[in-house]
């Protein structure tokens, strides 16, 4: 089992930045991957960024040019860098991890861009 704890959502205006956390846990094995996804309300999850451990990251249309992710190696931390934030990135985003036991999720952190 892995442990996943998220941290630095919050409020931001247009245009603003934030950057989120999340530190692995427990039963690590490799290879594995990382990554962010998120859900607005109404619709479905979608990935937003991946990494694995050999840092090959992964960025979706949506993210590409405004976030960055970014992840310490041997130390199972990733970040999102997010700038340039808009309403519509408006979500609750979930930190993952997938092993060969299948996905872990983390419980999700709030971000919400309004003025």
């Amino acid at each position: 089992q892995v442990h996943l704890v998220e941290s630095g959502g919050g409020f931001v205006q247009p245009g603003g930045s934030l950057r989120l956390s999340c530190a692995a846990s427990g039963s690590i094995d490799t290879p594995n991957l990382m990554g962010w996804y998120r859900q607005a309300a109404g619709k479905e999850r979608e990935v937003v960024a991946t990494i694995d451990d050999y840092l090959i990251p992964y960025m979706s249309g949506s993210a590409k040019g405004r976030f960055t992710i970014s992840r310490e190696h041997g130390k199972n931390t990733v970040y999102l860098q997010m700038n340039d934030l808009k309403p519509d990135d408006t979500a609750v985003y979930y930190c993952s991890f997938s092993g060969k036991t299948g996905v872990q999720w983390g419980q999700g952190t709030q971000v919400i861009v309004s003025t």
